[in-house]
Order: structure tokens, then sequence, then C-alpha cells
């Protein structure tokens, strides 16, 4: 059924709002579900979008694939096949992981009344069952981690359901640790990878350097893809990347430069990523 002019001109505003912040958007019909592939992309015949399993280059102007179609281009958010498919649109979805947002899914009020009792406080928005709580830093998307509770991050949507309230915090390990499973009894525990001790001293809690390296690749894809406000999408990055590896003294000043060297080629100053990383470690008590 078609939507109502000032319905769908709503969603398209939101999605534009949203994307100018450097998230990544998409429609969904009703039910909550993306818009299915077209003829082409059928069976990912097209190979599929980049980031997905299987994935090849895709040319694809409309939004299939799923999560995998959120973008912050403007320019295509707006064109013809998009417009065409906002008329269709029940509501506007985000790819957390691409935004370095973690939305932990609270189903049910028991749910919520869990995360009170034991994750830190954020920013969070009510749902029609339940609540999100949104936390800095992306993770590894996952169902059903404990009764109620799902994990929406990297390679999975979320509905935007508005700002809701509350300080947006650090993703805490405690929410990364709901998608670790234990090894297998029949295998051998994992042999730990050390590394440079924490300002706290103790060993690098990372189990292998190829975790370090992958973020902070992930972190300049983010500062170079960023097509606006691009002082606040270097800000959320560095928040992003310290608070992940801040704290247990594995980054170092090739890493950090990197970091800068990304950002001074979006038009970001010497002084402006000093600031911005200053602000960033204060933040979080670094």
């Amino acid at each position: 059924m078609t939507q109502p002019t000032d319905i769908r001109t709503e969603h398209l505003r939101t999605a534009l709002s949203l994307a100018a912040s450097g998230i990544p958007v998409l429609p969904l019909r009703v039910g909550k579900v993306p818009f299915g592939n077209c003829r082409r992309c059928t069976d990912n015949a097209c190979g599929g979008r980049p980031n997905m399993k299987n994935a090849g280059p895709c040319s694809c102007p409309g939004p299939c694939h799923g999560w995998a179609a959120a973008t912050t281009d403007s320019d295509v958010i707006q064109s013809g096949v998009w417009r065409r498919a906002w008329v269709r649109a029940s509501a506007v979805a985000y790819h957390p992981g691409g935004a370095w947002l973690t939305v932990v899914d609270l189903d049910n009020a028991e749910a919520v009344t869990w995360a009170r009792e034991t994750l830190p406080a954020t920013q969070t928005v009510p749902t029609t069952r339940g609540e999100h709580w949104i936390y800095l830093g992306p993770m590894p998307s996952a169902n059903a981690v404990r009764p109620g509770v799902d994990i929406k991050s990297t390679m999975a949507y979320a509905r935007y359901l508005g700002p809701g309230s509350g300080t947006m915090t650090a993703l805490p390990d405690v929410v990364r640790a709901l998608t670790v499973k234990a090894p297998a009894p029949a295998r051998p525990a994992p042999q730990a990878v050390t590394g440079p001790a924490p300002a706290g001293g103790g060993p690098c809690r990372h189990r292998t350097p190829a975790y370090l390296e992958r973020g902070i690749a992930m972190a300049e894809q983010r500062i170079t893809e960023a097509r606006a406000g691009i002082h606040a999408a270097v800000y959320r990055t560095f928040l992003a990347v310290l608070s992940t590896h801040g704290r247990c003294g594995c980054l170092t000043d090739t890493h950090i430069t990197r970091l800068f060297t990304a950002a001074q080629a979006k038009g970001e100053s010497a002084r402006h990523c000093t600031n911005a990383w200053t602000n960033a470690r204060t933040t979080l008590g670094l």
C-alpha cells in the first residue's frame, strides 16, 4: 500500500539527515525488511556488494542487498530508483557498524531490566516492545545472545526510531563478551598473543595482531568515505579507536600517523587532528 506523501517525505528527510551525519541508511518495506534484489541481482548474480560474504563489485543503482545497500551518498538516496523505493517504504534503517555503532536490541521488558542491571548507561531509544541501547564502537552482529537480546552492528541493519535520550558511551567489554563463544572442550585453548603492556599493567587483551590492524584499516576507511561532517566523523572515529585500543597500550605512533594522514587527506589540518585526538582521550579518561 502506498504511504501518504507526508510520511514518504519524512522518511527521505530523515535518511538525508542521517547520511549527512555519516550514518549509512536504507529504506525498509512493510514488515521491517529490506527491499529484495532487483532482477539482475537475484541470487547475487551480480556478485554482491562490497563487504558482503562472497562479494564482488555491483553497480546496481537500487537499494538491493539489504544492509550492504546502506549509503551516505545523498545523490544515491535521492536518485530515481531510490525515490521509488521511498514511496513504498515503511521505515528508515541504518547500518550501525558502518557508522561505528553497536545497537543492543532489547526485545522485551525482561531484557530491558537485565540491561539496566548489567550494562553501562548509554543512549537509549524506545522500541515497540523494548529499547535500543546504542554504544560507540563496532563489533560482530549476533542474534539471541541471551533471551530477548540481539546485537546489531557490522553486517546488519537497525530501524531508526529517533535520537532517543542519554549520552552515548564507548562500547564496553561486557557487550563484546556476549558474542564470544566458549571453545569446544575437545580443542586446546587458544594461545594468547602478547603485546605491549597497557598503562595499568598486564598483557594486551587483544587475541591477535590482526584485530588491531583490521580496526585501524576500518577507521581509515571510515574517515576516507565520510562525505559530510568531516570534523565530527574524524572525532567519532578517533573516539571509537581509542575506546577499543587506547587502554591496552597496543597503539603505536605508526597507527596514529595512519589515522592522521587519512584525516588530513579529507582536509583536516594537523591541529584539528591533534585536537580531536586529545578531546577523544579526555572523553575516555585516558
